[in-house]
């Protein structure tokens, strides 16, 4: 049974996590021969604040300016 867990900013639409997580268990199921059923994929959303890339945090890189906006939105 694998548990997948993926940490997103926040502001992804459920439709691309939607995607995502269609995508990622059909990659599961195919690599890792695992039942669809029994894939699980848990989406932790994290603040820009909460987290930084070599040093910056994402809500003060302008590289994630569209996704900041998401969020703010």
């Amino acid at each position: 049974m694998p548990n997948i867990t993926v940490e997103l900013l926040k502001g992804r639409t459920l439709d691309q996590r939607r995607a995502f997580a269609e995508a990622v268990t059909a990659s599961a199921v195919e690599i890792l021969g695992a039942r669809r059923p029994d894939v699980r994929i848990v989406f932790q959303e994290i603040t820009p604040d909460s987290v930084a890339n070599g040093g910056v945090f994402a809500s003060e890189d302008a590289s994630r300016a569209e996704v900041i906006a998401r969020h703010n939105a």
